[in-house]
């Protein structure tokens, strides 16, 4: 596939492929034609699609990169769900889901350049992990109703664990979200950042994980969190998160020659993933495509995911070992939490947030 070749009309093009366009681009185009190389159409409409609505289509993009990266291989036979995998002698069934803005809401690409939220700039997350929550939980419902009307009557789906990859693009700022909005969403286990920024003295450990039980959208209505420590969603073996999976990395992992740019980013460290900055110029940062991948598992799971199939370095997986009866979270001291590029063209200056798929 040719991503880059315009197969839409100019009117229809997304802002973020409208970017891409640029000659100064060329480098990043190459890197993301690298990333899909050996992609197939399956119904001829994945071109349009990157053009003309981006997220849902690079999101897809890099799961396809990651899986490959990974050594898993593909069949194709079937056109749904998205992905189905073989990863040595275990099979799985991956679909792809983007978290959205609500209808009415700023879009993630409907902001000034090179600007943050006042509650960003403020350090202050609560009202965009709440959003989060919601448009995480409204993705996750959706394809696990498909799941339950379409998928599960699938012959080549039936008793394979089901991994719905999920990635947020629901706002603006979204890339600073890290794993609070998914963890309370699936566990209710909530990291109460602005309490903490709010009196640091109470809380020598840092910030507090709290049980909300639900959380309310803007109309009253609740919605309830900690979906797998409860039973209904037992045909869903684990979610695969990232809110890195944007096109920084794109711009991180292009490695151009002429490059210029700053690279700020934040990792797990130790104790227990305790935030660690760092910094470098663009072209002398490294990261790789699982950097900041996350799997969440399902203790609930009718067809359980076995951890191994994800297991590498800066790969966080929470599970539950049933051997040692204790929660895991493996390499939360050895992990990207968020990343922010700023990129210098000859033509202007832009902050990554503005450039496709922010973060």
């Amino acid at each position: 596939m040719d991503l880059f070749k315009p197969v839409a009309a100019p009117e229809r093009f997304h802002p973020h492929f409208r970017t891409l366009l640029d000659d100064a681009r060329e480098p990043v185009r190459q890197e993301l034609m690298r990333w899909v190389e050996g992609f197939p159409d399956r119904d001829g409409k994945f071109v349009y699609e990157f053009q003309t609505t981006f997220n849902s289509s690079f999101w897809e993009i890099y799961l396809y990169a990651l899986f490959r990266e990974y050594g898993f291989s593909f069949d194709w036979s079937a056109a749904s769900p998205d992905f189905a995998l073989q990863a040595g002698s275990s099979s799985l069934i991956v679909e792809a889901a983007t978290a959205n803005a609500a209808e009415g809401k700023v879009k993630e690409w409907e902001k000034e350049p090179g600007t943050l939220t006042d509650a960003v700039m403020r350090g202050e997350y609560g009202e965009l992990n709440r959003e989060a929550m919601i448009r995480l939980a409204n993705a996750l419902l959706g394809k696990l109703r498909a799941y339950r009307d379409k998928y599960s009557k699938l012959s080549h789906v039936k008793a394979k664990p089901f991994v719905i990859a999920v990635a947020p693009f629901e706002q603006r700022d979204f890339q600073y979200q890290y794993d609070r909005p998914i963890r309370a969403v699936l566990y209710d286990e909530y990291v109460d950042e602005d309490a903490y920024r709010r009196n640091p003295a109470s809380f020598p450990n840092g910030p507090p994980t709290v049980n909300l039980g639900f959380v309310e959208k803007d109309n009253g209505a609740s919605i309830q969190l900690g979906i797998f420590r409860e039973d209904q969603w037992q045909e869903v073996s684990a979610v695969l998160f990232s809110s890195t999976a944007t096109w920084g990395k794109v711009d991180v992992m292009s490695k151009a020659p002429d490059a210029q740019g700053m690279v700020w980013s934040t990792w797990g460290g130790k104790p227990d993933g305790k935030p660690e900055p760092r910094t470098g110029a663009l072209g002398e940062y490294s990261e790789t495509l699982a950097d900041g991948l996350q799997i969440f598992h399902n203790p609930n799971a009718r067809t359980p995911l076995d951890p191994a199939i994800f297991r590498r370095a800066g790969v966080v997986q929470h599970y539950f070992d049933q051997g040692r009866r204790k929660w895991v979270h493996e390499e939360i001291d050895n992990c990207l939490h968020m990343r922010t590029v700023i990129t210098l063209t000859a033509v202007d200056s832009f902050g990554d947030g503005e450039t496709p798929g922010s973060g």
